[in-house]
C-alpha cells in the first residue's frame, strides 16, 4: 500500500528524531531512502513548539534551518522569506524546496516562502530532510526538502477554534471545520492575524518617521478527500491569502497575496500511482522611503506572478524488501516587477520599470531502496530539462544601469543520491549518503533590483544555475523508544552559488561566486521520563566562500547571515491528558549583514513557554510567552543603522475543538 511505513524509528534517520511514546505519526510517503527521512514533528508538537503562534517559529527548533534574516513573518519583508540549511545563505532565495501536500510552495517570481500562510494548527506532520535531493520537485533542494503534510480529519476534529490576544493588543483568530462527507471529508479553516507590531528600531535611532512594525494577514484553506474506490482517491486543497506589513517609516507598507488550487490522484493497487496538478497566482507590493529625507525613494507597487506544475510517480510491485518509484515532474513560472523610482529629495518621478520572464523545468526522476536483513542500500536520480524564456527590460534608468532584452536560454542538469544504512544491534545504526543537486536562479535573482535602507543591489539575467556536491555520514543510538542520539557530519559544496556581491559604495548585485562550502557538526536527542520530556538540536557549520576574479575579495569570508552556532532546547511535561507545559531555550551565534563582513549581528538567546491547561470537555486556557528574558535580537545591520526581532511578548486565550 502507499503508506506502508507508518515512522520509521529514530536509529534509521538522518539526522533521528524519535516521536515521543504516545504519539503514533503516519508518513505521508514511505520511508524510503533511510538517510532522507529526517526530523520529524507531529501535530500535537507544531501546536506546543509556536510560543508566537507560527510556523517559522515552530520551523526554528530545527538548528540550522534558517530564514534569511532573523525577523519573523510579521516583521520581515515578505521577500526575504526564503529557506535554508547548513549555512549555504547569501541571499534571500529559498536552498530547501519547501512542499505542502506535495505542492511546491515558493513564489513563482521570488522563490520566497509565505510563511503567513502556512498555519501551524493546519499542519498534521513535518518533516525536514538535509542535504540534495533527487525525487519529484527537488529541482531547487541543494540545502534540503521540507514537507508539510496537512492535518487529517482525526487530527483537525470536526471543529476547532481558538482566540489570542497579546500584551500589546495584537490579536490571533483561527477556526476550522472538519465534516465527514460520505466516506470522505473536508477541512475548511481560517485565521486572521493583525495588530499595531513593536518597535524595530531601537530608540536611539528613531526620528519622527519611525513607526512600529504593523501587520494585518488572512488566510483562508479547503482541503477535501474523496474515496473514488476503495483503492483510489481524490485529493482537492485551495489557498487563498492576503498580508499587509509596514516596516520602519511610515508610508513603507509590503503587501503579498495568493491563490493557490492542487488535485492530486492516488491509486493504491498493484501499481501505485501519485498524481498530482496545481496552479498559483501571486502578488507583491513594496514601498521603499529614504532613510534620509523619509520620502518614498521607490514603488514597487505590482509583483503579479503565475505558477503551474505536475507530476505523475508510479511505484510497480517489486516484492518485498524493495522500493521502487519513478515518474516524471513539471515547473512554469512567470511574472514581472513594475515599480516607479522617485527623487528621494523633490518627490520627482525619474524612472518607471518593467522587467521580468518566465522560466520552466521538466524532471524526470527514479528511486530505489533494497533492504536486506541490517541492510539497506538507496539510490536516486533526477534529469532536469530547464529552460529560461528571453528576459524584458523597459524604460529602465536606475543605479543598476540600463538593461535591454536578454537572449533565452535552457540546458540539461542531472542530479544524483547514493546512500546506506547499517543496523549494528544495541540500537546503533550507521549510514551514509553522497549526493549532488541543483537549482535554478529565481526571477527575481535575474531580473529584479531592490533597496534595504541606502543599498541598492542589483540583478543579474547571465547568473548560471547553482550546482550542489556534498557528502554525509553519521551515528544513531536508541536504545529504547524513551531515548534517541543522533549524530551526523557533513561537507556540502555549492558551486556558481547565487551572492549579493558588493561592487561599491552601497551598491551590490548579484554574481556567481565560485562556491559556498560548508561543513559541520549536526546532532540531535529526543529523551522521556515519566511526564516529562526533552528534545535537543544543535548545528555547528564552517562555512565559506569561494571566490577569485571579480569575486576575490570574498574568498575565505563566510556567507552573508549564516551562523556558525544554532541550537534549540526544549523541556515538556504532560501531567495528564490534555495537559501541556513547555519552555523553549534557541540560540543563534554571530552572522555577518553582509558579503565583506563589515557589520556583523550579535549572538543572540531567546526563552519562549507554552501552556495549554484543559478548563470543560473541549475547552482549554493557552497562554504563550515570547522572548520572555526580553533579549534584544538585532535582525540587521548596516553600518550602524539596526533593526530589532520581537521583544518580549505574552499571549493567552482559549481553544475550542470538538472531536
Amino acid at each position: 500500500m502507499l503508506r506502508r511505513l507508518a515512522l520509521i524509528p529514530a536509529l534509521v534517520a538522518a539526522p533521528a528524531w524519535a516521536e515521543d511514546p504516545p504519539i503514533l505519526v503516519t508518513a505521508t510517503r514511505d520511508a524510503g531512502d533511510g538517510v532522507q527521512v529526517a526530523q520529524v514533528r507531529s501535530l500535537d508538537e507544531v501546536r506546543s513548539s509556536a510560543a508566537s503562534g507560527r510556523i517559522e517559529d515552530v520551523l526554528a527548533n530545527v538548528a540550522g534551518l534558517q530564514q534569511f534574516r532573523r525577523s519573523d513573518s510579521r516583521s520581515a519583508n515578505p521577500t526575504a522569506q526564503g529557506i535554508t540549511l547548513r549555512s549555504l545563505g547569501g541571499n534571500a532565495s529559498s536552498r530547501t524546496v519547501v512542499l505542502l501536500d506535495g505542492v511546491p510552495m515558493a513564489d513563482p517570481f521570488f522563490g520566497s516562502v509565505p510563511l503567513s500562510a502556512l498555519v501551524p494548527e493546519r499542519l498534521g506532520r513535518i518533516e525536514v530532510t538535509r542535504g540534495g535531493g533527487a525525487g519529484p520537485f527537488e529541482a531547487g533542494a541543494v540545502a534540503g526538502t521540507l514537507e508539510l503534510t496537512s492535518a487529517s480529519r482525526d487530527e483537525a476534529g470536526l471543529l476547532s477554534a481558538s482566540a489570542f490576544v497579546d500584551d500589546r493588543g495584537s490579536s490571533e483568530l483561527s477556526a476550522s471545520l472538519a465534516p465527514r462527507l460520505g466516506g470522505g471529508h473536508a477541512v475548511l479553516s481560517a485565521r486572521w492575524d493583525r495588530g499595531p507590531g513593536f518597535w524595530t528600531t531601537p530608540a536611539a535611532q528613531r526620528v519622527p518617521a519611525s513607526v512600529r512594525a504593523r501587520y494585518d494577514s488572512w488566510s483562508t484553506a479547503l482541503r477535501a478527500v474523496a474515496p473514488l474506490a476503495p483503492d483510489a482517491e481524490l485529493q482537492f486543497r485551495a489557498l487563498v491569502y492576503e498580508d499587509h506589513r509596514t516596516l520602519r517609516f511610515a508610508g513603507a507598507d509590503s503587501s503579498m497575496s495568493g491563490q493557490d488550487a492542487s488535485v492530486r490522484l492516488l491509486l493504491r493497487g498493484d501499481w501505485q500511482v501519485d498524481a498530482l496538478a496545481y496552479v498559483q497566482a501571486r502578488d507583491f507590493s513594496n514601498v521603499v522611503i529614504s532613510a534620509i529625507t523619509f520620502r518614498k525613494a521607490l514603488d514597487q507597487y505590482a509583483t503579479p506572478a503565475t505558477g503551474l506544475g505536475t507530476k505523475l510517480e508510479l511505484r510497480p510491485p517489486l516484492g518485498a524488501g524493495h522500493d521502487l518509484r519513478f515518474g516524471l515532474d513539471w515547473r512554469h513560472g512567470s511574472g514581472e516587477t513594475m515599480e516607479e523610482a522617485f527623487n528621494a529629495s523633490t518627490g520627482a518621478l525619474i524612472a518607471r520599470r518593467r522587467a521580468g520572464g518566465s522560466q520552466g523545468n521538466l524532471g524526470l526522476f527514479l528511486r530505489h531502496e533494497f533492504a536486506a536483513g541490517p541492510v539497506t542500500l538507496g539510490a536516486g536520480a533526477r534529469a532536469d530539462r530547464w529552460s529560461q524564456s528571453p528576459g524584458r527590460f523597459t524604460d529602465v534608468v536606475t543605479a543598476c544601469g540600463t538593461l535591454g532584452s536578454l537572449a533565452e536560454r535552457s540546458g540539461w542538469d542531472g542530479s544524483l543520491r547514493g546512500s546506506a544504512r547499517v543496523r549494528l544491534g544495541s540500537g546503533v545504526t550507521v549510514r551514509g549518503a553522497a549526493y549532488s543537486a541543483m537549482r535554478l536562479p529565481t526571477l527575481n535573482e535575474l531580473y529584479r533590483s531592490f533597496i534595504v535602507n541606502a543599498v541598492a543591489t542589483c540583478p543579474n539575467a547571465s547568473l548560471a544555475n547553482e550546482q550542489l556536491r556534498g557528502f554525509e555520514g553519521g551515528v544513531d543510538w536508541a536504545p529504547s523508544r524513551n531515548f534517541s542520539l543522533g549524530v551526523t557530519a557533513f561537507d556540502n559544496r555549492v558551486n556558481k552559488a547565487i551572492a549579493n556581491v558588493t561592487i561599491g559604495n552601497n551598491l551590490r548585485e548579484r554574481r556567481n561566486v565560485d562556491a559556498v562550502r560548508a561543513r559541520g557538526i549536526e546532532a540531535q536527542a529526543t529523551g522521556w521520563i515519566g511526564q516529562f520530556h526533552l528534545r535537543g538540536s544543535l548545528a555547528w557549520t564552517d562555512a565559506e566562500m569561494v571566490g577569485s576574479g571579480l569575486s576575490a575579495t570574498l574568498d575565505g569570508k563566510r556567507p552573508a547571515q549564516t551562523p556558525r552556532l544554532a541550537a534549540s532546547l526544549k523541556l515538556g511535561w504532560n501531567p495528564a491528558p490534555d495537559w501541556q507545559f513547555a519552555l523553549m531555550l534557541r540560540h543563534t551565534g554571530a552572522q555577518f549583514e553582509d558579503d565583506l563582513e563589515s557589520d556583523a549581528l550579535p549572538a543572540a538567546t531567546t526563552i519562549s513557554a507554552y501552556a495549554e491547561v484543559p478548563l470543560a470537555k473541549g475547552f482549554a486556557l493557552v497562554l504563550r510567552g515570547e522572548n520572555l528574558t526580553d533579549e534584544q535580537v538585532v535582525t540587521r545591520n548596516q553600518s550602524g543603522s539596526i533593526d530589532l526581532g520581537t521583544p518580549r511578548t505574552v499571549w493567552a486565550g482559549v481553544r475550542v475543538s470538538l472531536p
